[in-house]
């Protein structure tokens, strides 16, 4: 007859020990001292045998008529529960141990291809997914929710930046966990719009040729290291991004085409990027090869020629000249050629499509790399001479002088005769 909870409540201890049955196997075990213990017997393979689910009250009657079928389910299945119940009780073992944390670290370690700064940068990540709270948490009980609930909170403390850092983090180390098996999903994959819009920055731009000018000349004076000033002058030739400029290596450029060839995995949109090299840019880059570095990079640091120089050295140099972070910026070359070939009656979408702004539709993309090469040709060299003229309205007495070129004009000289350039 099936126990009811009146009757386990009624049993009483005695001097020996004896069960009570609910069916099935089920039993309740009461000791001497009056505790309580749930058991099933049954056969698996031939042998009589025992496992405990808990002691009442505890563990309920109606808990142990459901651990009872969940084992009669597994030996229908061939299972035996006492195995079935040690491998969960293992893999629950494992689930608090496999942490997001472990995962990180597992992670980071895993990238070989990156350097010691970028390394740290991760380590301080992990940092502030502590602060989050669930960087000791097991992987597998990490949600959507738990994840957007933390960035929220990291953004709406003002860490704007560092919240959508965090989630690409995040999105990284989840990604690399699924491939180990450790975690199935990634539930950042599910949080697009989870964080505020980030408003469009606007880069710090002179667009007066005048003050253009004066910018000009003051790089071209500058007397500091003479990557810096080199990288700064491709800036304003070529109008390319910062980080396309600081990581550019020798073997991009094709001295006999006159193109710096940009591979994809430095522009910002991931497709490469060629760009028309007018004589003033050749006679720059030709002037940086006489300290070119073992890494191959053309423009290193003064402290490793193994290593660019930064954005901050370009921008720290153009603070020293004199020109503040409200007036002009690395990046804002690209703003300043955009603004005045515009102005000057240059076509639109020439324009467009040497700074890079890519259009979605490919072949319209292609098509158009094909049909407005020639002109994107004409562009870079109309614009270079621009800024030539620029440096004499910001140094009239270069006129004086007899000539609109700074200190390295003989390079450019050598540029026009080495590749008979008029």
């Amino acid at each position: 007859m099936p126990l009811t909870n009146a009757a386990i409540k009624n049993a009483k201890s005695g001097q020996a020990v004896y069960s009570i049955s609910d069916g099935g196997g089920l039993h309740l075990r009461i000791s001497a001292s009056g505790s309580k213990l749930w058991r099933l017997a049954y056969r698996f393979r031939g042998k009589q045998k025992l496992i405990s689910f808990g002691p009442y009250p505890s563990v309920s009657l109606l808990e142990a008529r459901e651990r009872r079928e969940e084992a009669k389910r597994a030996l229908r299945e061939g299972k035996d529960p006492a195995t079935v119940r040690a491998e969960r009780a293992l893999a629950a073992i494992r689930a608090e141990s496999n942490t997001f944390r472990l995962a990180a670290e597992e992670y980071i370690e895993n990238r070989q291809d990156v350097s010691g700064q970028t390394t740290a940068t991760y380590r301080w990540y992990v940092e502030q997914v502590l602060e989050t709270g669930f960087l000791d948490l097991p992987i597998q009980s990490i949600s959507p929710a738990l994840v957007s609930d933390a960035l929220i909170r990291v953004h709406a403390s003002g860490r704007e930046e560092t919240a959508r850092r965090l989630r690409w983090f995040i999105g990284r180390v989840f990604q690399h966990a699924n491939l180990r098996g450790r975690v199935s999903g990634d539930p950042t994959a599910v949080l697009k719009g989870v964080l505020p819009a980030r408003e469009k920055k606007s880069y710090a731009a002179i667009t007066d040729p005048v003050k253009l000018g004066r910018l000009l000349v003051a790089i071209d004076e500058f007397d500091g290291w003479p990557t810096i000033k080199w990288a700064l002058q491709i800036a304003a030739l070529c109008f390319v991004r910062p980080g396309e400029i600081r990581y550019a290596v020798w073997s991009e450029i094709d001295w006999d085409q006159r193109i710096w060839k940009i591979p994809a995995k430095r522009m910002k949109m991931k497709r490469e990027h060629e760009v028309p090299l007018s004589r003033q840019a050749l006679a720059v880059f030709m002037e940086a090869k006489a300290l070119s570095a073992p890494s191959g990079l053309i423009f290193p640091q003064i402290r490793s020629l193994n290593r660019p120089i930064s954005e901050n050295a370009l921008n720290s140099t153009l603070r020293r000249l004199g020109f503040t972070k409200e007036e002009h910026t690395a990046h804002g070359f690209r703003s300043s050629a955009s603004t005045i070939l515009n102005e000057r009656g240059f076509r639109p979408e020439v324009i467009e499509i040497q700074l890079a702004h890519i259009d979605s539709n490919e072949i319209r993309r292609a098509y158009n790399r094909a049909q407005y090469w020639p002109e994107r040709v004409t562009l870079m060299q109309s614009w270079a001479d621009l800024l030539k003229q620029f440096k004499s309205f910001g140094d009239p007495g270069m006129a004086e002088r007899g000539s609109t070129e700074p200190a390295s004009a003989s390079f450019r000289d050598q540029a026009d005769a080495d590749y008979n350039l008029d």
